[in-house]
């Protein structure tokens, strides 16, 4: 029998005698017991890949409309590498040049232990093509990547180790976009930490923030450290008020902190702090707010079983618009007022995190035993705000899990389609002696999209992969009468040179008809004037673009279509 923790033990005895998903579903664990739960333990030893030559297999990549998928977590030849595992990805890109792209993740060398390093990969053209260097510090334990970025395009990368049980973290900084790394700096830390960089251009620009589990820390009682000098050092920690833990963190547009988590009960903290971004300050906290999400974050669910639903997210509106300021919490939870095992909740505050609204459900599905896990939410810097999950609706009764996605740009008061981004897998499949897929995914919104790093199965193994997702495309009502409403075509598809594009508005209004790339960043634009309704064509030369994936987007008053254009050599 693997050497769980005897708090594990319970809940899984537990589990085993629950006669009805719904009474287990329901299970209650105290606060205390709770935040003790899931912690990172170096039980296993290192154990190097298997011996003779590495085997591999073809990696899963995708590309669909308005998104692609590629694997990151591969060899010299883009092939995935048998017999490994990678899960718990973080992600950061560069925002001088979003080619760059740099995603941390636990790497198992050998799936006979889970002895874990810090393994990460970078792209320099957008995530289409990954390097898989191998990890940060060969055979030493490392868990809980978690990675950021300044304004300057610099990468960090915060990084769990334990020995003799003491927890510390290190934080490593590349300045070349991922391909090279220093060697750490000695950050304070503990199990479950989270950063966040101010990238604003007040007083607290380039500061480092991390929190991290008060049950377990290097410094306790202090769970929070700030960084005032770009990483050269951390100061002493101090407590967090609220004591927020499975969270993440965020920079409001004025500079002020908040750390958001799972609370002192049912429910998510959020504590902000406007001080904290003044170097040499004490540090302080304007409040602690309780954030009712209709549920609680917990770790005794069958679908992850030594892992959590997911961690907080929190995300603040950058915008010049209406938006500017609110503040965004998001979780995957269980819920309190009817006995779903976990679905996505959503609330917003409009007055600085001070009071938060009622909770909203993002998925659509409203079975009460499917599981929407591992919600994760990015806001962009126009404001509009990206959500993505994994769902078994498409499996009822089953934990076959798929990757959706749906986003708001009227800051939360509506939300696109759930739209499906992957084929189903089973995230049971390839546990690395530790029955989970890690504990969370992370995402990084831009104006042009979302660009998330996750793990699935859908190799036979645990793998890490790079999704960048077009918001407008993806989003769009695929059925039938919206067809009616509004076409576009494209013909020859795919073309050398030339394509004919035809298209069909149903009243007068402004159109503009763009060839975007793959990221959704408009390269040329076809027609942009008020048109009356009708059917209208127009010939597109690509003889000057290289060979590749492009998307035709029409835009007709409120409605868009788009087309997949496919240009040969």
């Amino acid at each position: 029998m693997k050497n769980y923790p005897a708090n594990i033990l319970g809940c899984l005895a537990i589990l085993l005698v629950c006669p009805a998903v719904s009474f287990c579903q329901g299970l209650r664990i105290p606060v205390t017991e709770k935040a003790r739960m899931h912690h990172e333990v170096a039980d296993q030893k290192y154990l190097s890949p298997p011996t003779g030559n590495i085997k591999t297999s073809p990696a899963h990549n995708v590309t669909g409309s308005g998104f692609f998928t590629r694997q990151a977590n591969v060899d010299a030849n883009g092939n995935n590498i048998l017999g490994d595992a990678a899960n718990e990805p973080s992600i950061a890109v560069d925002p001088t040049n979003p080619d760059h792209i740099v995603i941390g993740w636990r790497q198992f060398d050998n799936v006979n232990s889970n002895f874990r390093q810090a393994g990460y990969g970078y792209s320099s053209d957008g995530g289409q093509n990954w390097t898989f260097p191998g990890v940060l510090q060969p055979t030493v334990f490392r868990s809980d990547p978690v990675l950021d970025f300044d304004a300057a395009g610099n990468f960090y990368y915060n990084s769990l180790t334990t020995v003799t049980g003491d927890y510390t973290c290190n934080v490593f900084k590349s300045i070349n976009g991922g391909a090279a790394w220093d060697a750490g700096t000695d950050a304070h830390g503990g199990d479950k930490q989270w950063m966040a960089i101010d990238r604003t251009q007040g007083p607290g620009s380039g500061n480092i923030y991390s929190a991290w589990n008060s049950a377990y820390s290097s410094c306790s009682p202090g769970f929070f450290t700030r960084s005032a000098n770009a990483g050269t050092s951390y100061e002493d920690c101090v407590e967090v008020d609220g004591n927020p833990y499975w969270g993440t963190m965020t920079v409001g547009p004025a500079g002020e902190l908040y750390v958001s988590g799972s609370g002192s009960s049912d429910g998510v903290t959020v504590a902000k702090s406007t001080g904290a971004q003044i170097p040499g300050s004490a540090i302080t906290w304007n409040f602690a707010t309780y954030v009712n999400l209709d549920g609680y974050v917990t770790g005794n669910s069958p679908i992850n079983p030594l892992g959590i639903l997911g961690q907080v997210s929190i995300g603040v509106d950058h915008s010049n618009g209406p938006g500017r300021g609110n503040v965004y919490v998001l979780a995957s939870v269980a819920r309190m007022s009817v006995s779903d095992p976990a679905d996505v909740m959503y609330a917003k505050s409009t007055d600085g995190g001070a009071t938060f609204g009622p909770p909203k459900r993002i998925n659509t599905d409203i079975s009460i035993d499917n599981y929407q896990w591992f919600g994760t939410m990015s806001v962009a810097p126009n404001g509009r705000i990206d959500v993505i999950w994994l769902d078994t609706r498409d499996f009822p009764g089953s934990y076959l899990s798929s990757l959706y996605y749906c986003y708001s740009d009227d800051q939360g008061e509506t939300w696109s389609i759930n739209k499906k981004l992957s084929d189903s897998f089973d995230p049971s499949v390839g546990y690395p002696q530790q029955d989970k897929m890690g504990d969370y995914f992370d995402m990084v919104s831009d104006n042009e999209g979302a660009h998330l790093a996750w793990a699935n199965t859908l190799n036979g193994e645990e793998d890490v992969y790079y999704t960048h997702i077009i918001p407008t495309i993806v989003g769009i009502d695929p059925s039938p009468e919206h067809h009616d409403f509004l076409s576009l075509t494209a013909s020859p598809n795919p073309f050398r040179n030339r394509t004919a594009i035809s298209y069909h508005i149903p009243g007068d209004c402004m159109v503009k008809v763009s060839i975007c790339n793959l990221f959704g960043k408009e390269i040329r634009t076809l027609v942009e004037k008020v048109q009356p309704a009708g059917t209208y064509a127009l010939e597109f030369s690509g003889g000057l673009l290289p060979a590749g994936f492009y998307i035709c987007r029409l835009k007709a008053g409120a409605q868009t279509e788009t087309a997949r254009l496919v240009k040969l050599k």
